[in-house]
């Protein structure tokens, strides 16, 4: 596996070293003692598959708090989506910004999403299907959400939302007593 940082510290792009020949090709996408190597979280207690059957469906942007923030390791194995994560670690001095990249089931890149960050996608083709290993159990009271659209944070999308739900489109504005604090 090929682990490229991206420009918010501790999220990675990563991206499969295939070897092949012509009967196609082989390659890890997951290795304990690479992840090891870079630091990264190697125990995940959930995988998690969805399905977006429309062009311009977004998820997101959502997160869990402490004790229960996640990390994920998210990969598009049909179709194509634009994943973003935006950082949210008060302590950080990339707090506030935002990463993006296409993730399709041709590139099979992954977005390594550490605990602390916000993270959602808008799909690029219909059909698009999203496969995640999530290392924290899912805690709906400690669940919180970014508005895709927040002024605060002025993420940048490639092409304009189509589909989003009534729960993603009602997340407040961002608070940090709310969005950064336990209830």
């Amino acid at each position: 596996m090929i682990f490229n940082e991206t420009p918010l510290p501790g999220a990675y792009i990563i991206e499969l070293e295939k070897r092949g020949d012509d009967r196609g090709f082989f390659a890890r996408t997951f290795c304990k003692n690479e992840f090891n190597d870079h630091d990264l979280v190697t125990e995940f207690v959930q995988v998690n598959n969805s399905l977006s059957a429309q062009k311009g469906t977004l998820r997101g942007m959502h997160y869990q708090l402490a004790p229960y923030a996640e990390t994920k390791i998210v990969r598009a194995i049909r179709g194509a989506l634009y994943d973003v994560i935006l950082d949210l670690r008060s302590d950080s001095p990339t707090f506030g910004q935002s990463f993006g990249a296409e993730l399709s089931a041709d590139n099979r890149r992954m977005m390594y999403v550490p605990k602390g960050f916000a993270h959602g996608f808008i799909t690029l083709t219909g059909d698009t299907e999203a496969f995640y290993f999530v290392d924290e159990f899912y805690a709906p009271e400690h669940e919180r959400g970014v508005r895709y659209n927040d002024d605060k944070f002025r993420i940048e999308w490639p092409i304009k939302p189509v589909v989003v739900s009534d729960k993603d489109l009602s997340h407040p504005d961002f608070d940090p007593a709310y969005h950064l604090a336990n209830k």
